[in-house]
């Protein structure tokens, strides 16, 4: 924290640190309770919040400092915790129902900025010294997050559990940035801008996101067929 800051940033980084010690312990205790409890949701909403609260400061401290790379980026961090709070929301998509004008819009414009940050990862890395490689590939994955959503508004998923992976990959990649601003506020001042720093949660996160759909989806056709035999047996 810089002592010439006037009071009012220096109180936004405090909360903005505030929230991300908050979402950085909700997380892992929303994660490892039963889905659906009481439980889970309290600290689900805890974390929602206060990753709330650390994109909305970041996105503020960016415009007034200004840092265009942490701007956009703050964009496609939360959304990936909005979409996967929204989706709770919409669990009759595969029934006929509609995604809502404050869904398309948020994944509008997430995809519209992180395709900036890939575009300035491209063409404009000198607005981003030392970060190119780095904004190319968040960026990407803001594309992807979001484009992901759109495709589901457009193309009403068939699976019945389809709302559990989104809301729960949304929330654990989320969390993944928490992480990755967690390593680059803590190494990132040895390290510089070192590759691994920004992206090593992601190599780690990702992978563990699939895994854990691929278990799921086992999981939950096992209990489908299951209950399908019980009731041919009936």
């Amino acid at each position: 924290m810089h002592p010439e800051w006037p009071l009012i940033l220096r109180a936004l980084l405090i909360l903005h640190i505030g929230c991300g010690s908050i979402a950085f312990v909700c997380a892992p205790v929303a994660l490892v309770t039963a889905k659906g409890g009481k439980t889970h949701r309290r600290w689900g909403k805890i974390y929602f919040w206060a990753m709330a609260g650390v994109a909305s400061t970041a996105l503020i401290l960016s415009i007034v400092l200004p840092i265009l790379f942490l701007a956009l980026v703050a964009v496609f961090s939360f959304y990936a915790a909005f979409s996967a709070y929204r989706i709770l929301s919409l669990k009759d998509l595969n029934r006929g129902g509609k995604a809502h004008g404050v869904d398309w819009a948020a994944a509008a414009i997430t995809f519209l900025s992180s395709a900036v940050l890939v575009g300035i990862g491209l063409f404009r890395p000198q607005l981003v010294p030392g970060r190119g490689i780095i904004a190319v590939v968040l960026g990407g994955l803001g594309m992807m997050i979001a484009g992901r959503s759109i495709r589901t508004f457009l193309h009403p998923p068939l699976e019945k559990q389809f709302w559990w992976y989104l809301h729960m990959s949304g929330m654990m990649g989320s969390y993944i940035a928490a992480v990755t601003a967690f390593t680059v506020v803590n190494l990132g001042p040895r390290f510089g801008n070192a590759w691994w720093v920004w992206l090593g949660p992601a190599m780690v996160g990702v992978p563990g996101i699939q895994i854990w759909q691929r278990y799921y989806k086992a999981k939950f056709r096992g209990r489908d067929k299951a209950v399908g035999e019980a009731v041919a047996g009936v």
